[in-house]
């Protein structure tokens, strides 16, 4: 386990989406979109609209997307359309709510994440809305940087593990 606490990863992967030009974050979103064209993501898939340095991509589908609600809590979901903009700087989905089971039928899940360790520990921005919105059965994939995939990062029991993480180099699947 990584002796750096959650705040200083942050800390060090935002620094490194800082540096990133315009030109390699296009860049990585084009591979991205390459390795995701090529993987079986299942018929259903959820993900989220990037925002700011977040690791972007194009998935030529309908998608369920993540509307958070007004109290910390699980999130709400949505089909892909027409988007509008949300808490947080976020943009979200303007279709009806579809309430937060709708993840349970997806059989991929692509999870934002500032870092995720080769142990499938996913670090997110830490308020916890995908940790209590995830449930059993989706394949579960963080969406990182190359450089953001490292051997360990600090956990808690509250964080659910992910599965695998896509970043512009590949698909990296962790042992069970």
């Amino acid at each position: 386990m990584s002796t750096e606490s959650k705040t200083a990863w942050r800390a060090r992967f935002r620094r490194g989406r800082a540096a990133l030009t315009d030109a390699q974050r296009a860049e990585a979103a084009a591979a991205l979109t390459s390795v995701l064209a090529a993987l079986d993501l299942g018929e259903t898939v959820a993900a989220y609209v990037p925002v700011g340095s977040e690791p972007g991509f194009v998935l030529d589908r309908r998608v369920l997307l993540p509307v958070t609600p007004p109290e910390p809590g699980p999130l709400d979901w949505a089909w892909s359309g027409s988007l509008v903009p949300g808490p947080f700087g976020l943009l979200e989905p303007a279709g009806p709510r579809l309430g937060a089971d709708a993840v349970a039928s997806a059989a991929t899940v692509l999870l934002p994440a500032l870092g995720c360790s080769r142990e499938g520990v996913r670090l997110g921005r830490g308020a916890g809305y995908y940790d209590r919105s995830l449930r059993p059965g989706p394949r579960l994939i963080a969406v990182v940087y190359d450089d953001e995939l490292v051997d360990s990062l600090p956990s808690e029991p509250t964080d659910v593990p992910v599965h695998a993480a896509l970043t512009p180099s590949g698909l990296v699947d962790f042992a069970s």
